[in-house]
């Protein structure tokens, strides 16, 4: 199977949706703020009801994995991986 190619936006909407789940809120109310740093990789901070998280790496995988079975109906044990591109941001490439 081809790979497919993750947008930032759906990577935000996934982990607003991981999040929502985990949180017993709404979608709307999750907000997200994707975030690289060269010392610590790949993490969001995400706020619900004006309190602050941050998810590291594992937790957006675990993000993508969810909405790749829930709203795509694809794998979710495919390869996933996170990629900090120039023009478009944060994006994931499935394998």
């Amino acid at each position: 199977m081809a790979s497919l190619k993750i947008s930032e936006q759906d990577v935000v909407n996934a982990i607003c949706l991981y999040v929502a789940d985990k949180k017993q809120v709404k979608v709307e109310e999750v907000e997200v703020e994707l975030m690289y740093d060269d010392d610590y990789g790949f993490s969001a901070e995400t706020f619900v009801h004006g309190r602050k998280q941050i998810l590291v790496k594992q937790n957006l995988i675990e993000a993508l994995r969810m909405w790749l079975d829930q709203i795509l109906g694809r794998d979710p044990f495919s390869g996933i991986q996170l990629v900090l591109d120039d023009d478009e941001g944060i994006i994931a490439i499935i394998s």
